[in-house]
């Protein structure tokens, strides 16, 4: 579900032309729609309704304060990864004590900002950094909430960027060695053992990983519950989003029903795990990210030039891969579509979309199919809402662009497009 269609042949966000807010604001371009968020968020809650859980929202996707209010109002917790993620979270008025730590790398600096915030619990991922969060709670006088992350070896099927949940991954803590290393950390004075988690990666699109995790996982938790007394048990996300066919699919009822055979909803997600969770006495921890925001999305770029070779055709665009990497770093997938809908008659040809950007991986779709574009049209880059804006840079110190939240008929800048100053903000020369 999304709420991005062609109203009139143009494409809308919500009630907002893409057109207008392309023409007023300059492109590259960020739009995100507030009703889509909210509404993947309230159907997530509502299909575990009657479990004890809370959904803590993998900011790591889309961390605009805009989207943290609005998840934090309604009702959301977050996971974090970093002591910025933390500083963002209580700038936009959530609360720390519904935030989960997870990450490989806490440096003392962040670990001391957590406690002093009073973070509800970090997710530990090696021995190392159980002894180091413990030494840092001692030295301030403390007790560091924690719960161990577990890594079940489990094969999630999707791309190896992503994937984390096999025993070769730098994640977590092995199934085989969990019992004992919760007992090493029940022994350390300046620690409370108040949960345990597991991730095993991300655009997941089928129930099966889940449920093996969920199930090699449960006698294991019932056991840590009855030694340690635990209080929780966060199971991740990694509910997968529809990339492909992405506007044809906005007005389905996909999420409730899974009608999409290679996608699983809510329901059908709810429905797998639910039975392996509901007699643990629990609470149940989700860490959605890409699945609340992914589709709430879109990038728009302005085609600058057409050139042909004798090999292909090129669609060069203003956006590049500093605006958005996730085709270059792992070959993902978005729906490129003009912001005034093609006529039936109009051609289409395979081309590549790329940016300017001084690359040869500077591309978004390599030998697509995509309705004839001339220089100047607009084109929205589909399902951006997740790792886009979040993974850009300066690189070839080119500008970030301006972020709007749409909300039905009013849209807002929740993000100023960067200036030429901005780039060589903070720099220094020698002697000057």
């Amino acid at each position: 579900m999304h709420d991005f269609s062609y109203r009139d042949g143009v494409l809308h966000c919500e009630g907002v032309a893409l057109t207008e807010l392309a023409a007023r604001h300059g492109t590259p371009l960020y739009v995100y729609s507030a009703r889509t968020i909210r509404e993947h968020y309230r159907r997530l809650d509502a299909a575990l309704a009657g479990l004890d859980h809370r959904v803590c929202y993998a900011m790591k996707a889309n961390s605009n304060l805009a989207v943290i209010d609005l998840l934090a109002r309604e009702g959301a917790g977050f996971d974090i990864v970093s002591g910025g993620e933390l500083f963002r979270v209580l700038k936009a008025g959530g609360r720390a004590d519904l935030c989960t730590f997870a990450g490989v790398g806490k440096t003392r600096e962040e670990i001391e900002f957590a406690l002093q915030e009073g973070v509800y619990s970090f997710n530990v991922e090696s021995e190392p950094e159980l002894a180091f969060i413990n030494e840092v709670a001692g030295v301030m006088g403390r007790k560091a909430p924690v719960a161990l992350r577990v890594n079940p070896d489990v094969d999630a099927q999707t791309h190896k960027y992503i994937s984390t949940g096999k025993s070769h991954n730098k994640f977590g803590i092995g199934i085989d060695r969990i019992l004992g290393v919760y007992e090493q950390a029940a022994a350390l004075p300046n620690l409370e053992l108040r949960g345990i988690q597991t991730h095993i990666g991300s655009q997941i699109l089928e129930t099966d990983p889940f449920v093996e995790a969920l199930g090699k996982l449960a006698p294991i938790v019932a056991e840590l519950k009855a030694r340690h007394g635990i209080k929780f048990f966060s199971i991740g996300g990694g509910v997968g989003i529809i990339y492909h066919g992405t506007l044809a699919s906005g007005s389905s009822d996909w999420w409730e029903s899974g009608t999409d055979p290679k996608r699983i909803g809510f329901d059908d997600y709810a429905a797998a795990i639910r039975p392996l969770l509901e007699g643990l006495g629990l609470k149940i921890l989700l860490e959605p990210g890409r699945s609340l925001v992914g589709n709430a999305g879109v990038l728009l770029t302005t085609v600058l030039y057409v050139k042909q070779t004798p090999a292909k055709s090129f669609i060069i665009t203003d956006a590049g891969m500093n605006d958005l990497i996730r085709p270059a770093l792992y070959e993902g997938h978005h729906e490129i579509v003009p912001l005034r809908e093609p006529s039936p008659e109009t051609p289409v040809r395979n081309v590549d979309v790329v940016g300017p950007v001084c690359e040869s991986g500077d591309f978004f779709a390599q030998d697509r199919p995509v309705a004839d574009l001339s220089p100047g049209d607009g084109v929205a880059l589909l399902s951006a809402g997740a790792y886009g804006f979040v993974m850009a840079s300066n690189y070839n110190s080119r500008r970030l662009p301006s972020e709007i939240l749409v909300d039905g008929s009013r849209a807002e800048v929740v993000r100023e497009r960067q200036t030429w100053d901005d780039l060589v903000a903070g720099e220094k020369i020698p002697g000057r």
